[in-house]
């Protein structure tokens, strides 16, 4: 079992991309999350302190993290959480490491333009486990339901035994 983690924050490290040895592209960055809370007393915002995660993106994902993100950004990232003790120099302390799913621009914050990767690069690049095709896109942007064709899905029928 995996915990799951919703963060959002600034790209603190300019991403660092490579591709291992067996040949599964990798980003990593640091992610600065600041904590705030508001004080009723003084009627405005306080600062309490920032948490740090170490961010990881395989494959695909990877790819346009390189891409897309500068340092600066604010992102919205979810994914597995890791905690990892670590020991050097004497100290002591624990890495907050997340392997992301998924992430984007926090659109609070400013706007973004969203480039679809083509099919000839999708079936270069190295396919995710259990992601369903994306339908083709016509010439005006969207995308038929249920294919590019325009042909809907066949409707299965549904039980009536209770779960």
């Amino acid at each position: 079992m995996s915990d799951v983690i919703t963060v959002t924050g600034n790209v603190a490290t300019p991403p660092e991309f490579k591709v291992t040895t067996g040949g599964m592209p990798v980003a990593n960055f640091r992610l600065a999350s600041a904590q705030r809370h508001f004080d009723r007393s003084s009627g405005s915002w306080v600062d309490d302190g920032t948490n740090w995660y170490n961010v990881s993106a395989f494959r695909g994902l990877a790819e346009h993290v390189a891409a897309s993100v500068s340092k600066g950004e604010p992102l919205v990232v979810t994914g597995r959480l890791r905690l990892r003790a670590w020991e050097s120099g004497g100290k002591k302390g624990v890495s907050i490491e997340i392997d992301a799913e998924t992430l984007g621009h926090d659109l609070r914050w400013g706007t973004a333009t969203y480039t679809k990767q083509s099919s000839a690069q999708t079936a270069a690049s190295v396919s995710e486990p259990n992601t369903p095709p994306v339908p083709a896109a016509a010439e005006d942007g969207w995308a038929a339901p249920g294919g590019a064709d325009g042909t809907r899905p066949a409707l299965h029928a549904v039980s009536e035994t209770p779960f």
